[in-house]
């Protein structure tokens, strides 16, 4: 039996959910901006998922995920308190460079919010001043706050609807915090690729150091399938093992988003057999004359 027990779980939304998993070694182990490859049973896909956060105390790793596809569905059903992943592989990646910035902005889209709160935690007790800058689709999706506040010495929150903070996308934020502070040395920025992409051009003009994270398609984690493949600059790079931060202004976002979009008919594919599946497998008990009671599932 594999030790990679869950000992927590919270719902932030109908779609995104938290795990925390022990993991003792792993714990610590991590650094901000690592990764680590996930298999939820032992026939199941290997993904790869960013470290949200580590508790070197508890023993604990905690991700946050968004049930978008087959697999991520499936671990949202199945992923409960007591309950064990089949494997954890990590922490991957090279850990995010801190360097020596005074002032940094930490920049976090929808999921993104969650990978980036290690960095603003580093940088924090690393001295730097810290300026939060979380984007949502709205209030009901938000989720960290108060953990951001913590280590945040200003945050500013951005909704698509206006329904808190200032209404707008992210660079949005990104304009208020700069023109607040003309001196900011860097900005990190994680979330979709088309967000990134958008912060990266929100800081050129300004000549701002910014570092995203790149979440391409993964398969072994080790650089050996090329899965991951991403051009930065004129050179081409690896994720899983060269990254994933790189160079914002350096990123070629059109070319990684093709490359997303390559898989989408597969995953889409294999969403249908999961959901026909589970269709299935719940209209099954309807047709016996035994069936059991809802209480006993």
């Amino acid at each position: 039996m594999s030790s990679f027990e869950i000992v927590a779980r919270q719902d932030f939304s109908d779609v995104t959910y938290l795990l925390e998993v022990r993991h003792p070694l792993m714990a610590r182990a991590a650094r901000p901006g690592q990764f680590v490859i996930v298999m939820e049973h032992e026939h199941g896909e290997r993904i790869p998922l960013t470290i949200a956060d580590f508790d070197r105390e508890k023993g604990t790793i905690t991700l946050v995920i968004q049930a978008v596809g087959k697999t991520t569905r499936e671990m949202q059903q199945n992923c409960r308190v007591g309950t064990r992943l089949y494997a954890m592989v990590g922490p991957m990646g090279i850990p995010s460079h801190l360097g020596a910035a005074k002032k940094v902005v930490c920049v976090g889209g929808g999921l993104g919010v969650a990978p980036v709160y290690p960095q603003a935690r580093a940088y924090k007790e690393a001295g730097a001043y810290v300026i939060g800058v979380l984007g949502f689709r709205s209030r009901d999706l938000m989720f960290w706050e108060d953990k951001f506040r913590a280590v945040c010495d200003e945050l500013i929150v951005c909704t698509d609807d206006g329904s808190a903070g200032i209404r707008g996308l992210v660079t949005e934020g990104i304009r208020q915090a700069i023109a607040r502070h003309p001196d900011v040395d860097e900005v990190v920025a994680i979330g979709p690729p088309v967000m990134m992409q958008g912060c990266a051009e929100a800081t050129r003009p300004h000549g701002i150091r910014t570092m995203v994270s790149l979440n391409p398609v993964m398969v072994d984690g080790t650089g050996m399938c090329g899965g991951c493949r991403v051009k930065i600059g004129e050179s081409i790079k690896f994720a899983c093992v060269d990254g994933p931060d790189f160079d914002g202004h350096q990123v070629d976002f059109d070319d990684l988003m093709k490359r997303l979009g390559r898989y989408k008919p597969t995953e889409k594919a294999a969403l249908e057999v999961y959901n026909e599946a589970c269709r299935i497998r719940n209209a099954a008990p309807a047709s016996g004359p035994t069936a059991p009671s809802a209480n006993e599932h």
